[in-house]
């Protein structure tokens, strides 16, 4: 090996895009945190990779902040190691009260600025020896003496043993190829996949962590028998919020104020690069829930071993960690939730191969919860979006993005490899997703899902016409039905989206509702009337039923017409 540092602080290895030219540059911690505001959002190799670099860099900033102010002022109430002093008790209103003022203070005041202050480059000088890919501590991984010792007896390291590799390739999630299993379609040549650079390594090694799939061989030793589980972001159906630029992402993202236990406002964070390793994988054996964001967003799944060769070409080694139960764990704020009823217990959201064309509209009661806002049942980020209007820390006419990035893994539960990616948003004002009309029937949110819950019926109706046809055709109904449902669906994307950005607060709910109905009307039927345009002699001659009538182009297009002019009414 030639190479002896490289040092994420000051050494080049995020993508981003700058706002002016829209070119990409790969820049340096230090550098972004300092010019956030002049990039319009990273730009790795996946918006996977993206969300999970976005996460790391949240950690950062959340511990900063969570220890000094906008003014890069200390806050009073923390004393040694970042512990409460002892005369604060959060136990005591009034100090709860002081410490949650303090920390929304400290967003408002970056908010203000427009820009992150001296403390983030202060704390990552100081912890640049954690920050470096090689070292004493290299980031994101552990010595060989610390691998042995945790890892299982046969999966040990020796001279003559070399268990537990993991090739580039698959920590490469745009290739995701084990050695013993090809994928079929790869972004490079064979002779490519496990050559890396080092900004491109450091980049892959944070997004592993976050969506590891389960092939692993090699475990870190427990005294009872455990699962691999799969990284904590590839578990989750993500939501987070998107800004104008990286800076207004970052901030509107950026939780100071704990969460998932209101009543105490204050959690001491510290990421995973804060533990030294024995401690950080002795913790997890616990498999307890994190209980601050920093150690969330920097989880690890797997222990990781870096060897390197003469020409600094990575040998990694892996081995799976214990992690902790999803069910209830409402520290994570960028995920939407499920209710296992016979579990009585809410779990992360995940998107499958079945599910993943279903766009984010579709799903708006589970990104904001219509009848209870503020429930668990409510991502964390929007209740988080929804205490700054409240505490007008935003605008209420801000315009808020809800933007999601999900990996969906294949439908193999021994392998479970990435086997698609899907992006998504959702625009509204403010004050709109979070109404609070006196009148619960003028409530924004109410009518929103009530147009959603018509188009879906009015979806369900162009199902059984797409059905009727496909017996008509002679083909199968299920997959024919279903595509062109699918596309039918798909072409109502960018006009909701466009009707729901285009809601405010002062509009006539009535009117707005209507306009919808018209163009979901208007739309129904000239699809329906595409089909029948094109239709075969078959479809116009049509077949007879079970009951004596026939059923035709004509006749089913007619009931389709009768079904969407009842469900307007």
């Amino acid at each position: 090996m030639t190479i002896k540092s490289f040092n994420l602080t000051i050494d080049p290895w995020l993508k981003v895009i700058i706002k002016d030219t829209m070119q990409e540059e790969t820049v340096s911690l230090i550098e972004l945190f300092e010019n956030a505001g002049k990039y319009q959002r990273l730009a790795g190799e996946m918006r996977a990779q993206d969300l999970a670099v976005f996460r790391f860099l949240l950690a950062i900033l959340t511990t900063v902040y969570s220890r000094t102010d906008g003014n890069d002022q200390p806050y009073d109430w923390l004393g040694d190691n970042y512990q409460l002093n002892g005369n604060v008790d959060q136990d005591n209103q009034f100090d709860s009260h002081r410490i949650m003022t303090d920390l929304l203070g400290t967003w408002k005041e970056l908010y203000r600025q427009g820009r992150f202050t001296a403390a983030v480059t202060t704390y990552l000088k100081q912890n640049a020896k954690q920050l470096d890919l090689f070292g004493d501590t290299p980031f994101y991984q552990v010595s060989l003496t610390d691998y042995n010792h945790f890892v299982t007896k046969d999966k040990q390291i020796t001279d003559k043993k070399h268990p537990g590799t993991v090739a580039v390739r698959q920590i490469n999630r745009k290739v995701s190829e084990s050695n013993n299993k090809k994928a079929l379609f790869i972004p490079r040549v064979t002779e490519t996949k496990d050559q890396i650079k080092l900004d491109e390594l450091t980049r892959w090694l944070i997004t592993y962590q976050n969506y590891t799939g389960v092939t692993d061989k090699s475990k870190v030793a427990m005294p009872d028998k455990y699962s691999l589980s799969a990284g904590w972001l590839y578990q989750l159906n993500p939501v987070f919020v998107q800004g104008a630029d990286l800076f207004q992402t970052l901030i509107l993202n950026l939780i100071l104020i704990n969460q998932s236990q209101p009543e105490y406002p204050y959690t001491k964070q510290r990421p995973v690069w804060e533990f030294v390793v024995p401690a950080y994988v002795e913790e997890r054996k616990k498999q307890l829930q994190p209980n601050n964001l920093a150690e969330l967003y920097t989880t690890w799944s797997r222990l990781l071993h870096i060897e390197w060769s003469d020409n600094d070409q990575p040998t990694i080694y892996s081995a799976g960690l214990p992690i902790f139960s999803s069910a209830g764990a409402f520290i994570e704020p960028m995920t939407t939730w499920h209710y296992k009823k016979k579990d009585k217990v809410h779990m992360p959201a995940q998107k499958w191969l079945d599910t993943m064309n279903r766009s984010m509209w579709r799903n708006f009661g589970d990104y904001v919860d219509v009848e209870q806002p503020n429930s668990q049942s409510e991502p964390g980020i929007v209740k988080w979006l929804r205490y700054l209007k409240d505490m007008q820390a935003i605008s209420p006419t801000t315009k808020v993005t809800l933007a999601g990035v999900t990996l969906v893994k294949d439908d193999n539960s021994a392998s479970q490899m990435p086997s698609a990616e899907i992006a998504d948003e959702m625009k509204v004002n403010a004050d709109v997703l979070f109404d609070e009309d006196p009148i619960k029937a003028q409530r924004w949110p109410i009518r929103i899902e009530d147009m959603i819950d018509l188009t879906q019926t009015i979806g369900d109706d162009y199902w059984h016409f797409a059905n009727n046809l496909a017996t008509i055709r002679n083909v199968p109904e299920k997959a024919f039905a279903g595509q062109l449902t699918s596309q039918f669906y798909a072409g109502l994307n960018q006009p909701f989206n466009r009707w729901l950005q285009s809601l405010t607060n002062d509009q006539d709910r009535d009117a707005k509702s209507n306009q919808w109905k018209a163009e979901l009307q208007a739309y129904a039927f000239r699809t329906a009337n595409q089909v029948v345009d094109s239709s075969s002699p078959r479809d116009i001659s049509g077949v007879t039923t079970k009951t004596g009538t026939v059923m035709n182009i004509f006749t089913i297009s007619n009931q389709l017409r009768r079904n969407v002019f009842q469900r307007m009414q």
